[in-house]
């Protein structure tokens, strides 16, 4: 039995997930490729858990999956480190934001005047709404 290490990580579940949305226009070899791997198995070795997304391949990854690269560095730091390790590098140094993150920033900022609102219940059920949660 082979081992995998990483399989029950986030990185994998979201890599896995982005290749087969990908699938109808670039195959798992182009992301490979596009991602600088000279072995096109490697993805499938990061997607099925037996290999780390090493940190220095997180920007060419993230351009080949077609994402954001401060989320897929979020997931490569809790994967490489350990969930703990990356809470502490979060708590150091911010949470990373992603480009989707910011426009809601954004979005936020512009309707309310630039006032620092502050979130309440009320806001909070109307987020939740928006995303079924």
């Amino acid at each position: 039995m082979t081992k995998k290490p990483h399989e029950t990580t986030r990185l994998v579940k979201y890599v896995e997930r982005r290749v087969l949305e990908l699938k109808p226009t670039k195959s798992q070899s182009q992301i490979a490729s596009e991602a600088g791997f000279p072995n096109p198995n490697m993805v499938t070795m990061i997607k099925n858990g037996t290999s780390k997304l090493a940190l220095d391949r997180v920007p060419s990854m993230a351009r080949a999956l077609e994402c954001d690269p401060a989320y897929l560095m979020r997931l490569a730091l809790e994967q490489a480190i350990g969930d703990t390790a990356a809470k502490a590098i979060v708590e150091i140094f911010g949470t990373p934001v992603t480009a989707n993150e910011l426009g809601w920033l954004q979005e936020i900022r512009a309707s309310s005047g630039h006032s620092d609102p502050r979130i309440t219940s009320r806001s909070k059920a109307a987020i939740r709404a928006i995303f079924g949660s």
